[in-house]
């Protein structure tokens, strides 16, 4: 067989891989163009079902906020599967649980609590971002340090979840002691959605996902910019604003968005010090999904 026959395959994949580089390089550009001018801290992650990564600010550390819940879901879901808890069981949630200075849409339906499945705790916690939900199911799992050591054993080193929503939302600086790298979200998204050490069952997987689809809030950030009925599983997290610092320390969204049932990406977009309204920060969330989303769009 002549050389020629062998170098051609070779030259082919090289050619197509300069290409590959080339065109994520000039999405990476594009997503730079859309954070420089603004007066914020973005950290962003994307990783596609064709293995395309890249990230900016990736490996920098970025508060999460409520991101968190998303975690405490998982690692409940698997006390679930081992036996522990039962979906549907049902757990006393007692007035004195209702902490007034918590967002709490479970607190605003009922003022004097009651009983709520796990399953329910999850939904509020994820789909409404409720604190008393999220610190409820913590307390179930032994507390924040559980659930940073079960991340952990399971690969995702960067992340720290030290303290709940009570102790966070009563000084400002304590919410950077719950932290992540965009990148390291990316990952505890993928491990958990692919399964492939079937960390969880099947039917906890189908109701995290269900769950994450289902997110009220943040609702023009990764998907403000999408076309209608973008499938997206996502959580959000936010900061609020510091008056006298005049920043916001986070308006983050990470989740996986759909092409189709085949082909997706991961993201995770931290946004952090900024000096920006909260609209403009939830714009640059957008702006660079639907850059994202363009380019990969193209790609099917």
């Amino acid at each position: 067989m002549r050389a020629h026959s062998f170098i051609l395959p070779i030259l082919l994949f090289i050619i197509s891989q300069t290409t590959v580089a080339q065109s994520t390089d000039s999405l990476k550009k594009q997503l730079e163009r859309i954070t420089a001018d603004r007066a914020a801290l973005v950290g962003i992650a994307v990783k596609a079902w064709n293995g395309d990564t890249l990230s900016i600010h990736g490996d920098r550390v970025f508060p999460m906020q409520s991101v968190f819940k998303y975690h405490i879901s998982v690692a409940m879901l698997v006390q679930v599967d081992n036996g522990r808890y039962q979906l549907n069981q049902k757990i006393l949630v007692e007035e004195k649980d209702l902490l007034p200075g918590l967002y709490s849409p479970l607190r605003d339906k009922y003022p004097h609590g009651g009983q709520f499945t796990i399953a329910q705790l999850i939904e509020y916690a994820i789909s409404l971002s409720d604190n008393v939900a999220c610190d409820v199911l913590l307390r179930l799992l032994g507390g924040p340090h559980v659930v940073e050591t079960f991340f952990h054993e399971h690969g995702i080193q960067d992340i720290a979840i030290q303290i709940n929503e009570e102790v966070m939302q009563s000084d400002w600086n304590l919410q950077y002691k719950n932290w992540t790298t965009p990148k390291a979200a990316v990952e505890a998204l993928q491990v958990f959605y692919e399964n492939k050490q079937l960390q969880l069952s099947r039917k906890s997987h189908n109701f995290l996902w269900k769950v994450m689809r289902s997110t009220d809030t943040g609702k023009m950030r990764l998907k403000g910019q999408l076309p209608k009925g973008t499938v997206v599983a996502h959580k959000t997290g936010w900061s609020g604003k510091n008056k006298e610092l005049g920043i916001t320390a986070a308006v983050n969204d990470i989740g996986i968005v759909f092409l189709n049932k085949k082909q997706f990406f991961y993201i995770s977009v931290f946004v952090t010090d900024s000096r920006e309204d909260y609209d403009t920060n939830e714009l640059i969330i957008a702006e660079v999904c639907k850059a994202v989303w363009d380019y990969f769009s193209k790609r099917k």
